[in-house]
């Protein structure tokens, strides 16, 4: 959950959505990421307008890291839980379209394939990996 989250109260409501689903908390920690790994994490961004302002922001507050585990494709049901990147277009019943209030404060990040969840679990938590 991003700095967003964490300062807005929603820790509590976003972990209680996910482990509604049966998704099951393998890993949490509260950290404020430093540059270096926000950098590593958002890799593929690199280059694009908003990189530097997406790294600000993850890295400008505490955010919660956490790795949940589920059935198959757990990636997929997470992503589809947090619902499209800008809350605006977000449906509701998704954490973005419930509780987002712009597109740079969306709440969450979800990794958008098992090799990415493999990568960024390998980043946040190494004695997962």
């Amino acid at each position: 959950m991003k700095p967003d989250a964490v300062e807005r109260g929603l820790v509590g409501e976003v972990l209680a959505r996910l482990e509604d689903r049966q998704l099951r908390l393998v890993a949490a920690e509260l950290r404020t990421i430093d540059v270096a790994t926000a950098t590593r994490h958002y890799a593929e961004h690199e280059g694009k307008p908003f990189f530097d302002r997406l790294v600000a922001f993850i890295t400008s507050a505490p955010a919660l890291v956490v790795v949940v585990e589920g059935p198959e494709d757990t990636w997929r049901v997470v992503r589809t839980m947090i619902g499209a990147t800008n809350p605006a277009d977000a449906a509701p019943g998704t954490i973005r379209g419930d509780l987002a209030l712009d597109m740079a404060a969306n709440l969450i990040h979800g990794s958008d394939s098992s090799e990415a969840a493999q990568r960024e679990i390998a980043i946040f938590f190494p004695d997962l990996a």
